[in-house]
């Protein structure tokens, strides 16, 4: 008996065999735009935290120099009518109790050697 060979539609085999591999080509492409799409999410959330990062020590960074600013002593005035409100001034807060009497000794000869 002589095989025949088929001409036309696939068997029940061949069309199994092309739906997997229709399949798993499908699967392999699919998982390649996962991997990439996944990568550039971490890409642009590293990047994102670095910009964050970054703004935060810039903001670190001005507050601390601010503070430094505020922490100098200012230079006293060499006039007089200054002098006397700035003696006042430390006087009142020796009253109110904010400076020990050491303190105030220490910024009244400040203000006087001025």
């Amino acid at each position: 008996m002589m095989l025949r060979r088929r001409v036309g539609r696939p068997g029940l085999i061949g069309a199994m065999a092309r739906t997997a591999v229709i399949t798993g080509t499908a699967t392999a492409v699919s998982g390649g735009i996962q991997r990439r799409q996944a990568r550039r999410m971490e890409e642009q959330e590293a990047a994102a935290a670095a910009q964050q990062q970054s703004m935060v020590d810039r903001a670190t960074a001005q507050a601390q120099a601010d503070r430094a600013a505020q922490a100098q002593p200012q230079a006293p005035s060499t006039d007089p009518a200054e002098r006397m409100r700035l003696l006042r001034e430390l006087g009142q807060m020796k009253a109110d109790g904010l400076l020990t009497e050491e303190e105030f000794a220490a910024e009244k000869a400040r203000i006087l050697a001025s």
